[in-house]
């Protein structure tokens, strides 16, 4: 059977794992707290290892040609902005309901290509916008003016839908399959998902509030919901869909990534915390959304990565590390 553990990191001098405490508010099962203890143990390296391979992918369907001046900084943004656990998660899921990792690889190549291409829109080297305030990510390096790297985000997107059609092979019946995770990749990007989120932490200066510690902590984490959270969540979803998983099984992916997702925007948005109240109120969030998150997998029974080669097995390292990974995933 399937074996999920899972590891969240983040860029302090601390390792945050998917519960290594329970909260006082969510009392978990015995199987919950089994499933707690596998993922204090698990590292991180099988995310580094399916994010190499997703990249590994993409490069080669996506080589370098003529002309260069269109693919030279479509190849270089494309690798530039942050590392995002999103595609990682597309790949595990595909393969934690029983899918071959190849057939998820299109779909979370393309998912790599609308966050590099939102982050590049996001991140362009305008001279006379204000000085954004410090942040705990690192900023994408410029090497081309605004306008290259305008149109370059612009081509990328349709470059991500032009994957996942291509994908569609018709001696595996899987049209339905790849089309519905066009719909959701597109939904995710949308105006219900990613392009809310940027419009909700513009429109309120970047994650603030007004109205107290309670109301600020609200509106980061609608931002997280929105930002990272409908983007992992479509990572998850897009890997089930792709692996024959059940609708349940999908579904329930769907509310794993969302609340991983959750978790990493939660903890971006802490780096930005002055008070210390608030800082609680974050940390006590990501407590609660980390059980809800292990909640989701209880049905998927947990298997040590050494047991016989029959047992279909994955394991899963999410390294959601804040100083690397990108305000989407």
């Amino acid at each position: 059977m399937v074996g999920l553990l899972l590891h969240l990191q983040y860029a302090t001098s601390s390792t945050v794992h998917l519960a290594c405490r329970s909260s006082n508010l969510h009392r978990p099962s015995s199987r919950l707290a089994q499933m707690k203890h596998q993922a204090h143990q698990s590292p991180s390296s099988s995310w580094a290892s399916l994010q190499a391979d997703v990249e590994a992918h993409l490069k080669h369907a996506m080589p370098m040609k003529e002309p260069l001046v269109v693919f030279e900084p479509m190849h270089h943004l494309s690798f530039a902005a942050p590392a995002t656990a999103v595609p990682a998660l597309c790949v595990a899921a595909c393969e934690l309901v029983g899918g071959q990792r190849h057939r998820a690889m299109p779909a979370a190549s393309a998912l790599l290509l609308m966050l590099a291409a939102s982050y590049t829109h996001e991140h362009l080297p305008l001279t006379d916008r204000p000085k954004p305030k410090p942040r705990p990510e690192p900023m994408i390096r410029h090497v081309y003016g605004p306008n290259i790297e305008l149109l370059t985000g612009d081509g990328i997107v349709p470059l991500a839908f032009e994957l996942l059609a291509r994908s569609d092979d018709p001696a595996r019946d899987d049209s339905d399959r790849v089309l519905r995770v066009i719909i959701e990749i597109a939904r995710a990007v949308g105006s219900v998902g990613l392009v809310e989120g940027q419009y909700r932490k513009i429109t309120t200066g970047g994650s603030g509030s007004d109205g107290g510690e309670v109301c600020h902590v609200e509106s980061i984490r609608r931002v997280a919901e929105k930002i990272g959270g409908e983007m992992h969540a479509c990572g998850g979803a897009c890997g089930a869909i792709l692996g024959g998983g059940s609708e349940d099984e999908i579904e329930r992916l769907r509310k794993y990534g969302f609340y991983v997702g959750i978790i990493q925007g939660l903890l971006l948005q802490r780096g930005e915390i002055e008070k210390e109240e608030e800082e609680k109120l974050i940390m006590e969030e990501v407590e609660k959304v980390r059980d809800l998150a292990l909640m989701e997998l209880e049905a998927f029974e947990v298997q040590s990565m050494g047991q016989g080669p029959q047992s279909k097995r994955l394991h899963i390292g999410l390294a959601l590390e804040g100083s690397q990974s990108c305000n989407y995933g």
